[in-house]
């Protein structure tokens, strides 16, 4: 039989309540897991608003080592009590140092392990830098009970080296998650299409799905109010979008794929046995 991975995106609103936050989201876990979602995908940094819009350390207050978090800790118990694998967006506190996170919780509720955002975005509406240091654990992969997932970050996505990074560790599917929205120094850059299509460039380069979860709706932080416009999606290994949402919806994405058909395009298509990893 073909080893076939159900996978779901989930897109919604989050407010300054934590405890609401994380509610809200095993909430729309536990739907996608009825509707058979095996590997289930939150949104960037959902403890929270997107706290990132301006520089106040009235933040670091939220973030937590990485067994004590609020979020992690949840959603490891709904992880093992529906059986489902969580990759797990939070702000991690490890000594004086302070990351932008994701733990990849098993369908037992166990930490596989974590990644840490290695491109830190600094702009007008996303000064990231002020609060997180890049990434120290290099790109990687992991083996859950339904396929080998790769997890970048938000403007990781807009990386392709993260993408064939994590393709070549071994991953099946690539997830993102992700908080993006208006520019708040500028109301007429949309980068609503181009965040899409760089992600659809991926799934194409590596034959292999992406599944991209953003958050949505305006946000009032301590700055300019923040739009973020969902457009949450799951692309397939031909960069085709199979499931999305528009820029103001809230639900879960799910979708089925053929493991092991994927494998044997990838093998057929050519790009990695092409691939002159020699050539700087």
């Amino acid at each position: 039989m073909s080893r076939t991975v159900t996978v779901a995106a989930i897109q919604t609103s989050y407010g300054q309540d934590m405890a609401a936050n994380i509610a809200k989201t095993e909430h729309m876990i536990r739907n996608a897991a009825q509707k058979g979602a095996q590997v289930i995908l939150p949104s960037e940094l959902f403890q929270n608003i997107y706290f990132c819009t301006t520089m106040d350390d009235r933040w670091f207050a939220e973030a937590y080592p990485l067994n004590e978090h609020p979020a992690v800790r949840k959603m490891q118990a709904l992880a093992k009590a529906i059986g489902v694998v969580i990759p797990t967006s939070f702000f991690e506190r490890d000594g004086d140092s302070y990351y932008n996170s994701v733990a990849v919780v098993d369908h037992e509720g166990e930490i596989m392990g974590i990644y840490r955002k290695s491109h830190i975005p600094d702009g007008p509406g996303y000064e990231e830098k002020y609060y997180f240091k890049p990434g120290n654990t290099g790109y990687k992969v992991w083996k859950t009970k339904f396929g080998t997932i790769g997890v970048g970050i938000c403007w990781d996505q807009w990386f392709p080296e993260c993408a064939r990074a994590m393709a070549l560790l071994g991953a099946e599917v690539l997830f993102y998650p992700t908080a993006i929205g208006s520019e708040p120094h500028d109301a007429g850059i949309d980068t609503c299409l181009p965040w899409q299509r760089v992600m659809q460039g991926h799934a194409v380069a590596n034959s292999m799905p992406v599944v991209a979860a953003n958050r949505v709706g305006i946000e009032k932080g301590l700055g300019a109010p923040q739009n973020f416009y969902g457009s949450s999606f799951i692309a397939d290994h031909k960069g085709a979008l199979v499931e999305s949402f528009d820029r103001s919806e809230q639900g879960v994405l799910i979708h089925s794929f053929d493991l092991d058909f994927l494998a044997q395009y990838r093998h057929e298509w050519g790009c990695f046995r092409d691939l002159r990893a020699d050539i700087d």
